[in-house]
């Protein structure tokens, strides 16, 4: 296992390029693929792409809060404390590797954007002590538990269609999460990932000789916080702990209302609720919280950058109809029994160029939802079957490690190579599930 990761490692070192440049051979490739495979041409290629660069704003401003909500949370005394506590626990490589997947694998199962955050902040605590565990595999291991997302408590797939008038509710019905995210064939999947993946990462770690440590001072988030020299009105509400206190149970109030009236609704922005509403409570002042958001911001260059223009590949492969000619040619080779299968590598691969499973599930649901009608194949099982491939090749898509990647202060290619086992590892296990549950 220990050749197999290094070569893997070596590979994508020597090959995987900047996600910036990964994203822009995607888009020179969606855009030859949509030309040759499709009825658009050139000009009406360009259009897609143009109109679809700016789809993702709203999104992308939600991942830039999680990351910079996130750090700032972290940077808290009292946050530092307890993520230091509870890094504490590991006592050798081993089982850092260990406890930080099985710590992500859980807080993604609850919600991935609170997974994501979480995993990467207490990877990072526990590389500051221990420090021999590889920190590149650490930040792998940290990142592989968003596999299961999808899967989880905040799958937005199986969420959806458990809603009253979702959009293909004529179709298919209300599908209860008895079907979906407590199915049989889900538990089975997310049961034996829970497993087998800290132990795949566990066999993992490199030899000693070519294990790639960090300097623990370099893990530090330094904030600097001037202490103005005269007490003026300004100064002292700056430096107020009470303004901060009274916007922190605003916000409490807020959340306990939502939950009270809503029942365990952690969406994307109630997760970032609570990181802001937490990072202004713990850090006391308005002063030391803006200090900390100034720190956090450095880190969200690539998520501004990149987000616009994986919305402008979606435009291309929906508006097109790339993505439905994809998914339609493995409906072509499917029979009753290999449906759910093919639905699975079919949604792995779209997700290279739709990562985003609200964006796959408008692309797919409606070309394989008509093929699950003909085949008899249950809907459910088909839409948890375009669930699970969308968190499948994230693995090797660089789109959501992003926040991961700033927060470690890493590269893609620093962790890719190991990620590619868990790709591997988790596409048998929800083949397995899907084919013989």
């Amino acid at each position: 296992m220990k050749t197999l990761t290094r070569w893997s490692n070596t590979i994508m070192e020597r090959y995987l390029p900047d996600p910036y440049i990964f994203v822009a051979i995607l888009t020179l490739l969606v855009f030859l693929l949509g030309i040759g495979l499709t009825d658009s041409g050139p000009l009406d290629m360009t259009v897609h792409w143009g109109n679809g660069f700016w789809g993702l704003l709203a999104f992308t401003m939600q991942m830039v809060i999680v990351l910079v909500a996130g750090h700032v949370l972290a940077s808290s005394p009292f946050f530092k404390k307890l993520l230091s506590t509870l890094a504490g626990l590991a006592k050798s490589p081993g089982t850092a590797i260990l406890l930080v997947t099985v710590v992500s694998l859980i807080a993604c199962w609850i919600n991935w954007g609170f997974g994501l955050v979480i995993g990467a902040l207490f990877a990072k605590e526990i590389a500051k002590k221990v420090t021999t565990v590889d920190y590149r595999l650490l930040i792998a291991s940290a990142y592989s538990g968003f596999i299961i997302w999808h899967g989880g408590l905040g799958g937005s797939i199986p969420l959806s269609i458990a809603t009253a008038d979702h959009p293909y509710a004529k179709m298919m019905g209300v599908v209860p999460t008895s079907e979906t995210i407590f199915s049989t064939y889900n538990l089975f999947i997310i049961a034996v990932i829970f497993i087998t993946l800290p132990l795949l990462n566990r066999f993992m770690m490199p030899k000693p000789e070519d294990t790639v440590t960090v300097d623990p001072k370099l893990l530090e988030d330094e904030i600097e916080v001037e202490e103005a020299e005269e007490k003026t009105p300004a100064a002292r509400l700056e430096n107020s702990v009470i303004l901060s206190m009274l916007i922190g149970a605003l916000g409490v109030v807020y959340l306990v209302q939502h939950f009270v009236t809503k029942g365990f609704d952690l969406n994307l922005n109630i997760v970032n609720l609570i990181f802001f509403i937490l990072g202004i409570i713990f850090h006391g002042t308005p002063k030391r919280f803006l200090a900390a958001v100034a720190n956090a911001v450095k880190t969200s260059g690539g998520i501004i950058i990149q987000f616009p223009f994986y919305a402008g590949i979606m435009g291309m492969m929906v508006d097109s109809e790339l993505a439905k000619v994809m998914s339609q040619w493995f409906v072509s080779i499917s029979t009753e029994a290999t449906f759910p299968l093919f639905t699975f590598y079919a949604a792995g691969l779209v997700n290279f160029f739709v990562p985003s499973g609200g964006g796959q599930w408008a692309v797919q649901a409606p070309v394989m939802l008509d093929a699950a009608q003909t085949l008899g194949v249950s809907y459910s099982k088909t839409a948890m079957a375009i669930a699970w491939g969308d968190a499948w090749t994230n693995m090797i898509q660089p789109f959501w490690a992003l926040p991961a990647l700033a927060i470690a202060g890493l590269r893609a290619k620093d962790i890719m190579g190991y990620c590619v086992f868990v790709l591997l590892l988790s596409g048998i296990v929800v083949s397995i599930g899907l084919y013989f549950f």
